[in-house]
């Protein structure tokens, strides 16, 4: 993926959650473009290209999708399950980023086949790292089928 854009879907409906995601990213130089949705509905419009999401130049398909699970219209366990039912998608990597450590949660997610559960750090300082480490991890070091 050398030279590539890297293009990150962040799907997440707290405003300030989405800042802090945005803003680490840029600060470690991690991901070159990340297309944020505050909702479910919206999440799904952007990944199969419908509405005003249906240039592929202006809503290219990510390389990781980071979900949250509480979301408005359309939950956050119901859009995993229609990503990996999906053939054109489903081999996107999705990382669930959540508040939610109950282990309902943490199982229902796995058995949607998630490839990484989250749970947000309540510290900035947490945060951060977190950030820095999912970015590289995923953006950096992961290989992909598509990689060279």
């Amino acid at each position: 993926m050398k030279g590539e854009i890297l293009n990150i879907l962040l799907v997440e409906d707290n405003p300030d959650h989405a800042e802090l995601v945005m803003r680490s990213f840029q600060a470690h130089r991690v991901a070159n473009c990340i297309h944020h949705v505050i909702h479910g509905e919206e999440a799904l419009q952007y990944l199969f290209r419908q509405d005003i999401y249906s240039d592929p130049r202006t809503s290219p398909r990510p390389h990781v999708i980071l979900l949250d699970l509480r979301l408005p219209r359309i939950d956050g366990l119901e859009i995993l399950e229609i990503i990996r039912s999906s053939p054109e998608i489903k081999n996107i990597p999705v990382v669930v980023l959540t508040t939610s450590k109950a282990e309902q949660d943490v199982a229902k997610a796995y058995s949607k086949h998630i490839n990484s559960y989250l749970v947000k750090p309540v510290d900035f300082e947490g945060f951060n790292r977190m950030m820095e480490d999912l970015g590289f991890y995923w953006l950096a070091w992961n290989h992909y089928p598509w990689s060279e």
